[in-house]
C-alpha cells in the first residue's frame, strides 16, 4: 500500500513540474518577469510542490522495495 502511495506521489510530483515548467513559460509569466524579474509565484510553488512530491514518492518506493 505504501509502495502505491509512494508511486503516486512520484508521478504527481513528475506532472505537477511538468506543469510548472509549461507555466513558467506562458504569456502571463512573462508579463510577471517583465515587471519583477521572476516568473509567477503559481509556477515556482507548481515546480517547487512537484519537486517535493516527487523526492518523497521516490524514497518511498525506493525504500518499499528494501524491505523483504
Amino acid at each position: 500500500m505504501n509502495n502505491m502511495l509512494g508511486f503516486a506521489l512520484l508521478v504527481g510530483g513528475v506532472i505537477l513540474i511538468i506543469f510548472g515548467f509549461n507555466a513558467a513559460h506562458s504569456a502571463g509569466s512573462d508579463i510577471s518577469r517583465v515587471f519583477t524579474g521572476n516568473p509567477s509565484d503559481r509556477s515556482m510553488w507548481m515546480i517547487l510542490g512537484g519537486a517535493v512530491a516527487a523526492v518523497i514518492g521516490l524514497v518511498s518506493v525506493l525504500r518499499g522495495r528494501a524491505r523483504p
